[in-house]
């Protein structure tokens, strides 16, 4: 199921779907503390620097991000710029809850004439992790699974969110000849609500449900984006000290922009990207939490430089990374590739010049042309493709 780009209606629509949510999980006080504040940025500020920097400042000297970006995406990113180094996290999980976007989900598939997915999905809950399994066709054995986290710095975020963008992968795995696709994306707890190690424990459990549905599990794509992303390194080093899994290393792995060291010098602000770099250690720290240091690498992968570990750790027909030239988050990641590639397992790239943060994710929903809309997720499908057969 592949919709059409986010349109000014769909965000009037979003917002009437979050303001009910916001007022009944938040509460009017907490909204306007933050909000009234806030107003002459969001009414002012933000739509004179788009004006000004969009049509009066020479292309050359613009940002990299904002000579490719249409004036919808550009907008969209400033406000989730300012949202995402202002907003408090408690604001920010209401907007990315479960409540909001399926809601948003089904008015825009409505809106395009669909009333039930041909995909369809179902909610799993154990004792001891929950998430959303997505599958082609229920009656049939799945050929390949995604086992997906999502992203939002460990403290917003879920997979209802990131539906449309599953359901697309999913719809996508299928035209590129897959019998029957499906994918399981992880409910984990978000912090404050959890700290580590819980995150890595629900990460382990779903691998182990996703398991016991595979047929082998090299016929298991694992991924995820951001801080997802780095339950999936965690949860992959993590896998090479358990007898028991060891040997149920996944085939691939898909990382988007992800989180490799979650306290680090590098992660340093971008005239582009919309993460900024004190809102992250912010989040960071509060999922590290008080029982471990900041420098250990099953909580932070990108301190193991081990590279034997990462040999073990390594799916068994490698990696593929999607990440942006200006991201926050960007040099990280070029060091994690560089530390993989010394492994002699095969790890591919994707960067995105002039990207931004989560780009493959985030331009299904603003990007102004299908293939823009689909770019990311085709070249993950692809390189799957190829790999697994």
């Amino acid at each position: 199921m592949i919709l059409s780009q986010i349109s000014y209606l769909d965000c009037i629509a979003f917002l009437i779907f979050l303001t009910p949510q916001l007022l009944i999980q938040i509460g009017v006080i907490p909204i306007l503390t933050w909000l009234l504040p806030a107003l002459p940025h969001l009414a002012l500020v933000i739509p004179y620097q788009f004006v000004r920097e969009r049509f009066f400042i020479p292309h050359e000297h613009r940002t990299l991000f904002v000579k490719k970006a249409t004036p919808f995406q550009d907008l969209v990113i400033r406000f989730v710029r300012y949202a995402f180094a202002n907003m408090p996290a408690f604001l920010g999980r209401v907007f990315f809850s479960k409540a909001v976007s399926l809601p948003f989900l089904r008015f825009r598939m409505l809106r395009h004439g669909i009333v039930t997915s041909p995909i369809r999905w179902t909610e799993i809950t154990r004792p001891n992790f929950k998430g959303v399994w997505i599958v082609h066709d229920q009656q049939e054995q799945p050929d390949i699974i995604v086992y997906y986290c999502h992203g939002g710095g460990f403290s917003m975020g879920s997979s209802f969110f990131y539906m449309e963008f599953l359901l697309a992968w999913v719809s996508l795995l299928r035209s590129a000849g897959y019998r029957n696709p499906a994918l399981f994306a992880l409910e984990y707890t978000l912090v404050p609500d959890a700290t580590y190690p819980t995150q890595l424990q629900e990460t382990l459990a779903g691998y182990e449900y996703v398991l016991s549905i595979a047929q082998a599990s090299s016929r298991i794509v694992v991924g995820g984006d951001s801080a997802g992303a780095t339950l999936i390194l965690s949860f992959l080093l993590y896998m090479t000290d358990q007898i028991e899994l060891r040997h149920q290393r996944p085939g691939l792995a898909i990382m988007i922009s992800p989180w490799v060291t979650i306290v680090s010098r590098n992660n340093r602000n971008t005239a582009s990207d919309y993460l900024n770099s004190s809102s992250l250690e912010l989040y960071g720290r509060q999922y590290i939490g008080s029982k471990v240091a900041a420098n250990d690498s099953l909580v932070s992968p990108g301190h193991c430089k081990d590279v034997k570990k990462w040999t073990d750790a390594s799916p068994e027909k490698g990696w593929y990374f999607l990440y942006g030239s200006e991201e926050v988050l960007g040099p990280e990641t070029r060091d994690l590739i560089r530390l993989l590639s010394s492994t002699g397992k095969d790890v591919e790239s994707w960067e995105d010049k002039g990207g931004i943060h989560a780009w493959p994710v985030a331009s299904l929903y603003l990007g102004a042309t299908r293939e823009e809309r689909l770019g990311g997720l085709k070249s993950i499908v692809e390189a799957t493709r190829e790999i697994i057969h």
